[in-house]
């Protein structure tokens, strides 16, 4: 699958840390800040999802928006062309830790005049070495000032998964960089049978020896600030995306993180904000005044400011000792009668849950999705087949593992509904971190759910309110129950119909939804 990466004026070879400060410097947008680290001030803000293509002359292999391999061609003819008279920087590294059966060699090939999207970059990939390969590296080509005024706003991503490249132009979004690899990897990881989550993954001490959590749900909904967020000095392995394989082994991915900044408060993720407040990291359309002050909470440019840095830059478990997964928390960003936390109750109802996907977009989703209700299959937008082939491989997994793998969905939303009286009442980190210590150590008390057929808590330890956990006491409170019982019922038909939409689910998932 090697692919000639274009003739450029210049080529640097994965520069030194030295040398893209000083390059970042120079860009007009970046900004340093009072802590010696950069903040770069980007035209796009979020990903380009309606300017994504997968390049293929059979559309019916995928759910996604595909393109011609005619009109691919022609992009990369123009790119190509416009690479000839540019400076460019050429970083390389892998996706997965040595020993992954799932590592594949990565490289990002972009223009020099967008430093900080390769510098970010190299905090994410594992170091190359001697066994990095150009013949199998995944390739992203980027040229962020090459307009494409065809394509919607003037940009597009092209996926070729036959060549194992992807190619943008006209974005200067560093999640298109970061993605462009991690979206081929996961058609890669399907392929040799595995599945690949949009997950943390963090490691928990309890009295009965270590757990393995996964926390999978769309960027923005808390994946990263629950993977962080402390139960008895739990370390985080990774923020993003794993592979899961059979018997339940668990893969990590990067090397580094990728961050949500907004509202970012050290007293409730003390971790991140010290990491990107330090001079290694690297920020993306944070505010930073005239005199370097870092303001988390200005969203006058984006509301999806974002930072990355390196995972040797905070305590984190061992990648290469991850071992295997012992339990699934689905992130459920809802406002209504979705509990704090419920528990599915078979490996069919999983699934089904899984295959819900549903959540309150975010404002990394772009504007087309911030504070939208939102159904994303395994909350995994960049799974390239149908939908539904995740669902069932997640199925398959699951009956491979030879012991008791338990799923969760985690309301990290708020209860009462958008007609509450008293304006709702949010699920804090306090409470959802307080759910996942009672998940590891197995010390909730669990009673069936008369609606939904799942289990919801009686009691959490660390949490004194019962209306977080079970919705239906916050409505009858109000004198709201005739409310509650018609939200029940929307919400039982909706999901129906939703999965009978997805011709290829298993059966036994389409009747687990109680």
């Amino acid at each position: 699958m090697s692919v000639e990466l274009p003739v450029a004026r210049s080529v640097t070879d994965n520069p030194t840390e030295e040398e893209l400060r000083r390059w970042v410097d120079d860009m007009p947008n970046a900004i340093r800040t009072q802590h010696g680290n950069y903040s770069v001030m980007t035209r796009v803000t979020a990903r380009s999802a309606g300017s994504t293509y997968i390049s293929t002359d059979e559309p019916d292999r995928t759910s996604k928006q595909t393109m011609t391999r005619r009109d691919f061609d022609t992009l990369a003819r123009a790119q190509d062309a416009h690479i000839a008279g540019c400076d460019m920087i050429a970083m390389r590294g892998f996706i997965g830790p040595e020993g992954s059966s799932f590592r594949v060699p990565a490289q990002l090939y972009i223009e020099r005049s967008a430093a900080n999207i390769p510098a970010m970059q190299r905090q994410l990939y594992f170091p190359p070495d001697e066994q990095w390969d150009p013949a199998h590296a995944f390739t992203v080509i980027y040229t962020p000032t090459l307009p494409t005024p065809e394509y919607p706003d003037g940009r597009v991503i092209a996926i070729d998964l036959d060549n194992w490249v992807t190619r943008v132009s006209g974005a200067d979004y560093f999640g298109e960089s970061k993605m462009g690899a991690l979206r081929m990897w996961n058609e890669w990881v399907y392929q040799r049978g595995g599945l690949a989550m949009h997950s943390g993954a963090k490691v928990i001490p309890t009295p009965d020896g270590d757990r393995v959590a996964l926390i999978v749900g769309l960027s923005g909904t808390g994946k990263t600030t629950t993977t962080f967020t402390r139960q008895n000095n739990s370390l985080p392995v990774q923020d993003d995306f794993v592979a899961l394989a059979s018997g339940g082994a668990v893969h990590s991915t990067e090397n580094g993180c990728f961050a949500k900044t907004f509202s970012l408060d050290p007293r409730h993720e003390p971790t991140i904000h010290r990491a990107l407040t330090s001079p290694g990291s690297w920020l993306e359309n944070v505010a930073v005044y005239e005199d370097g002050t870092v303001d988390f909470a200005d969203a006058s440019h984006t509301k999806n400011g974002r930072g990355t840095f390196g995972l040797a830059d905070i305590p984190h478990f061992d990648p290469r000792k991850l071992g295997r997964a012992d339990f699934l928390l689905i992130l459920n960003r809802n406002n209504n009668i979705v509990p704090a936390v419920t528990r599915m109750t078979s490996i069919e109802q999983a699934v089904a849950y899984f295959m819900l996907g549903e959540t309150r977009g975010t404002s990394a989703g772009g504007k087309a999705e911030a504070g939208k209700a939102l159904r994303v299959p395994g909350t995994n937008p960049f799974f390239l087949q149908h939908d539904h082939m995740q669902g069932n491989r997640l199925g398959e997994l699951i009956r491979s593992m030879d012991y008791d793998f338990g799923v969760y969905v985690l309301n990290t939303g708020e209860i009462g509904g958008p007609d509450d009286p008293d304006g709702g009442k949010p699920v804090q980190i306090a409470h959802s971190s307080a759910i996942v210590k009672a998940i590891a150590e197995d010390t909730a008390r669990w009673v069936p759910d008369p609606d939904f057929g799942y289990w919801i808590a009686e009691e959490v330890p660390g949490i004194d309110d019962p209306e977080l956990l079970n919705p239906r006491l916050r409505y009858a409170a109000q004198g709201r129950e005739d409310a509650y019982a018609a939200r029940v019922s929307q919400i039982k038909r909706e999901r129906a119909e939703y999965i009978a939409g997805h011709a290829g689910l298993d059966e036994e998932v389409r009747a687990a939804l109680g």
